[in-house]
């Protein structure tokens, strides 16, 4: 699960964010296929099937959780540029727009955090309700 980010493009970030939340996003047939109907109950171990369903989404939960905080910092960084030039020369129009521009773009990231604690959130509690009878529910 190794992508490429750009925190440049907001709108090219979130396409690559909705990639990497693909597993979380189809959790319901992921589960459907790895977990054993009543029939199949014995063929299938379904305790090992929950704890790899549930490392793959940790690890991707990690994994974006960084690369938004890594993009909040950038764009932070970026602001604090654009607040100093934007101080140094208050008349130069065009330094307040992009300064505008990427306050806003900032507030994005920081919303996309919010986001990903919802749909953490969502996934686990589907996770550990349809898990629950081949696993202890603490232990995921």
């Amino acid at each position: 699960m190794s992508y490429k980010y750009e925190c440049g493009d907001f709108s090219q970030f979130q396409e690559q964010l909705k990639r990497m939340r693909d597993l979380d996003d189809k959790i319901i047939y992921a589960l459907n296929t790895s977990l054993p109907t009543e029939s199949f109950k014995g063929q299938i171990d379904s305790e090992a099937k929950c704890r790899d369903l549930k490392g793959k989404l940790d690890s991707g939960y990690g994994h974006r959780q960084e690369v938004i905080k890594n993009c909040i910092l950038v764009c932070a960084d970026n602001v604090k540029q654009l607040k100093e030039k934007r101080d140094e020369n208050r008349d130069d129009i065009a330094v307040g727009k992009q300064f505008k521009t990427e306050q806003r773009k900032l507030r994005l990231f920081q919303a996309e955090l919010s986001v990903e604690d919802i749909i953490r959130e969502r996934t686990q509690k589907t996770l550990r309700e349809r898990c629950r009878l081949f696993v202890n529910v603490d232990s995921l």
